[in-house]
């Protein structure tokens, strides 16, 4: 049975913690919480098979020719990150944090910038024969970005959306 305790903590100590963790009964401090961060979803259907989509999604370094085209304009790969030019002029420093073929996930972050807090994933599911459900989540701080992340985010659904359904048609 694990042991338990009471940890006495003033308004203030409160107000200045934004994560903790109950360790061996201890309070441990967290990295900055993304529990007040923006959430921003985009569900979508795309008219192409989960293994083909995947393929496109899964090629890090190639979202400007197979994953986005008209969004992004170029992708560049930098040791552990990708550097990503988007056709708006702005860029984004992203690192790989996960590629699970086996659920069809990836996970990302965006570093520097006016992001102080990024997280990312796209995540592929069958829809029905020849179709898949994608899923594209991004949690980030600050939250103020919120419009101008979610148009963004608009922006790259339809050129995904636009790309695989054309490079499937051409199988």
């Amino acid at each position: 049975m694990p042991a338990y305790r009471t940890v006495n903590l003033s308004d203030a100590a409160l107000k200045s913690l934004v994560g903790v963790a109950i360790a061996g009964g201890a309070v441990l401090p967290l990295a900055p919480s993304l529990a007040q961060a923006a959430s921003v979803r985009k569900e979508f259907v795309i008219e192409a098979p989960p293994e083909f989509v995947w393929d496109a999604l899964r090629d890090f370094g190639a979202l400007h020719t197979r994953l986005a085209r008209g969004f992004v304009s170029n992708t560049r790969i930098d040791g552990d990150a990708r550097l990503v030019s988007f056709v708006n002029g702005l860029e984004a420093r992203e690192v790989l944090v996960d590629l699970d073929d086996e659920r069809m996930r990836l996970v990302y972050s965006a570093i520097g910038g006016r992001l102080t807090a990024h997280s990312a994933s796209a995540q592929l599911y069958p829809e029905s024969p020849g179709r898949t459900r994608f899923v594209w989540t991004a949690d980030f701080l600050p939250n103020e970005l919120e419009p101008v992340i979610s148009s963004m985010m608009d922006d790259g659904v339809a050129a995904m959306k636009k790309t695989l359904e054309e490079d499937a048609a051409k199988r």
